[in-house]
């Protein structure tokens, strides 16, 4: 419908996985370099997972056409099945023949055997991709692993690929798959694209389509990368919808406000920046959207709501938040920059509100260079780009930079955090927002306060030894109810890594064992040392 429109070939953002349109990011590569490792070696298994819509099909799809001279491949893309289907779907996929009605596993496997047997006489490889894997059951799991039993004294007949979601590292991870894990030769997990890289991808697929790179305003990539969470898939039908409100418009742009509005008619409902598991499981929503793509593009508007939140009062030591302007002359559902506030200037006045909820003095010019004030206080700031669970989940107040449509940025301090409502201070006002707000207004650039361990020197990793992983060892100590004075420096072992692992899972963490800020932050508040958080009921909101 808008082709001819943007002067467009093709259209750019279709959810097929045609390999024209794989753009090859690092990890892309890197994940299309283990398949072919896969179909060249001999034997065993190749794993490539990841979130749904992260490119697993089309990187498959691409090592299809690139395939050694004298390779049998078979492709099983419905897993769904019992042991003797997909012994049939192996055998019919291959042209291997057995009698018809045949449901006796031996006489596939027999038949298997003989035609494997007979290619690697001639020269020739076989090949098994199985796409969805994370559906197999169980028993066809273990039947997949006898598959590969098949062998001569030389080397494996069988070389097998499975792709999945990461439910897929699960079940092999678990004791009834062990053997089938240790025989994974290669594995690799495909995540999500880097904000950088969504800008390329889109400008990738608009190349490829036949049309100039430059039809998203750079707003609108930024607010892209937040809504898609740099997964291919969400980005495709996000992209389209767009390019059809904008060409409903008769525009030739796409701004950050038809983008958001096409994504949220995408997700059928105004999206969350930054969800992660909301986004997975509004994908069938998606594809069903997806196919409506000749309606009418209508605009949603999302209604806000207001209620009166608290925050925690600061400890004794903590000065209370600066006098602010009568929350009642305010427009209280609005994150617009006041009137007259530079960008320096709310900078200026952000910092200063977060260092007096820490109890810092900040004197004249302090809170340009803030951080270096904090240093001296024996704390550091904690500078990162994330989202409103990220904020959530390290619950401490912020400084975030926000931008409106015309690209102009300024800041202001988030000082507390309800399920719908946020409270942020904007220069000198106090202004009670919908978290929709934050959603138009910030793109997750924020910088708060963590209290560093004496010990602290940088990342606690596995194998590290010193006053730091003591420090370590005594917080978990602690929260077992063990006394862990008089104990000799001890080193980051497996028993600590798995303490670590445990506590980032539950708190929402990536559970690398790496003991950094967001690790310690958390540790601090589950310790209660009496920091100011952004959820408490002793303030006022």
């Amino acid at each position: 419908m808008y082709r001819k429109h943007f002067g467009l070939t093709y259209l750019p953002f279709s959810i097929a996985p045609d390999p024209r349109y794989l753009y090859m990011s690092d990890q892309h590569r890197e994940a299309l370099a283990h398949l072919v490792y896969g179909v060249t070696t001999d034997g065993g298994f190749v794993l490539l997972t990841g979130e749904v819509g992260a490119g697993k099909t089309t990187i498959c799809r691409c090592l299809l056409e690139q395939v050694p001279e004298g390779t049998d491949i078979a492709f099983i893309i419905n897993p769904k099945v019992t042991v003797d289907e997909l012994l049939a779907s192996i055998c019919d996929e291959i042209g291997i023949g057995y009698p018809e009605g045949t449901t006796s596993n031996k006489v596939f496997i027999d038949r298997i055997n003989d035609h494997l047997l007979d290619a690697h006489a001639r020269g020739r490889k076989t090949v098994i991709v199985i796409d969805e894997a994370q559906n197999l059951s169980a028993d066809v799991l273990e039947q997949i692993r006898l598959l590969t039993n098949l062998e001569t004294t030389e080397r494996k007949l069988l070389q097998i690929i499975m792709l999945g979601q990461p439910e897929l590292r699960d079940m092999l991870a678990s004791s009834a798959l062990l053997q089938l894990s240790q025989r994974i030769t290669a594995r690799f997990h495909l995540g999500p694209l880097s904000e950088k890289e969504v800008d390329a991808y889109v400008a990738h697929r608009l190349a490829v389509a036949g049309g100039g790179k430059h039809l998203f305003s750079r707003s609108a990539l930024r607010l892209l990368y937040r809504l898609s969470g740099g997964v291919p898939r969400i980005i495709n039908l996000i992209c389209d919808r767009a390019l059809l409100g904008t060409y409903v418009q008769d525009k030739s742009l796409v701004t950050r406000s038809t983008l958001r509005k096409a994504a949220s008619e995408v997700f059928g409902r105004k999206p969350l920046l930054g969800s992660w598991s909301p986004l997975r499981t509004a994908l069938v929503t998606m594809l069903v959207v997806s196919c409506g793509a000749a309606i009418a593009f209508f605009y949603a508007g999302g209604a806000s709501s207001t209620f009166t939140p608290s925050v925690q009062t600061p400890a004794a030591a903590v000065q209370p938040v600066p006098a602010v302007q009568p929350a009642s002359t305010q427009n209280l559902d609005s994150l617009t920059k006041p009137a007259g506030l530079s960008r320096s200037q709310s900078r200026q006045a952000a910092f200063g509100v977060l260092l007096k909820i820490w109890g810092l003095e900040a004197g004249p010019g302090d809170s340009d260079d803030a951080c270096r004030v904090i240093a001296e206080k024996g704390m550091q700031c904690f500078d990162a780009t994330g989202n409103l669970d990220m904020l959530r989940r390290l619950n401490r107040p912020a400084v975030l930079k926000f931008q409106n449509d015309d690209g102009d940025e300024y800041y202001g301090t988030l000082t507390a955090l309800k399920e719908e409502t946020a409270l942020v201070h904007l220069g000198a006002e106090e202004r009670k927002v919908p978290l929709s707000e934050l959603e138009k207004y910030w793109f997750g650039d924020f910088v708060m306060i963590w209290r560093v361990p004496a010990a602290y020197r940088g990342a606690i990793k596995p194998g590290d030894k010193g006053p730091a992983v003591q420090w370590l060892a005594a917080q978990f100590a602690a929260r077992e109810g063990r006394d862990s004075s008089g104990k000799s420096t001890q080193a980051y072992d497996a028993g600590l890594m798995k303490k670590v692992k445990r506590f980032q899972i539950a708190e929402g963490l990536k559970p690398d064992g790496v003991v950094g800020p967001q690790t310690i932050i958390r540790l601090h508040a589950s310790s209660q040392d009496g920091s100011p958080t952004l959820s408490g009921s002793g303030g006022k909101i």
